[in-house]
């Protein structure tokens, strides 16, 4: 899919994404892994701010970073509701260029089934992270179920079609392949959901 229908597509689905920020299925997951964060904080595909709730005001500085114009408008809004500092930036992740060691966490929930290439982007994590830091990760991908993970495939091409993101994606092989070091790794839901903390290999 092109940069710029994708982007548009992310753009018609705002009001989808403020909906989905407020789902009870995600909010204890994304509790047990935004608690995790702290210092400079960049959250990349940061979306309409669904994750901001959940961080500690006092114990981070959040940048959030969308290619969606419309998403960064929400997550604006959003931080301005909870009354929270942030820095928004509107940026394509493969254009994107940071400091290397310049954030204590980076966060990506549910964003890495739209990359291009996950891997490279899960290497840009591990240059933007200070060696000590952590990348938290909240992803979703191919289930260990047969039956499951079949559907997936079959549905993957009309699924990316309508909604601009990947459910056919192997995290597993995905983050065995990237630069990152795998802390901790936890499986929800037939293995679809996962929550990942990771440490930047320098």
């Amino acid at each position: 899919m092109k940069k710029e229908k994708q982007i548009k597509k992310f753009d018609k689905q705002v009001k989808l994404y403020e909906t989905k920020g407020t789902n009870q299925k995600f909010a204890g997951l994304r509790n047990k892994l935004i608690k995790n964060a702290y210092g400079k904080v960049l959250e990349v595909g940061v979306g309409a701010g669904a994750n901001f709730s959940y961080y500690d005001q006092n114990n981070v500085e959040i940048t959030g970073v969308d290619f969606s114009s419309e998403m960064i408008k929400s997550a604006k809004r959003t931080a301005s509701n909870f009354q929270m500092k942030a820095v928004f930036v509107q940026e394509d992740i493969d254009e994107l260029i940071l400091e290397p060691n310049s954030f204590d966490c980076i966060v990506s929930t549910l964003s890495l089934c739209s990359y291009p290439d996950p891997i490279e982007t899960l290497n840009k994590f591990n240059s933007w992270c200070r060696k000590d830091g952590a990348i938290l990760l909240m992803e979703h991908g191919l289930s260990s179920n047969p039956l499951l993970s079949f559907a997936q495939k079959v549905i993957d091409p009309l699924h990316t079609k309508i909604s601009g993101c990947h459910c056919n994606r192997n995290i597993d092989k995905i983050i065995g392949k990237s630069s990152l070091q795998v802390d901790q790794i936890e499986r929800y839901w037939s293995d679809i959901i996962y929550l990942i903390r990771a440490t930047p290999i320098k």
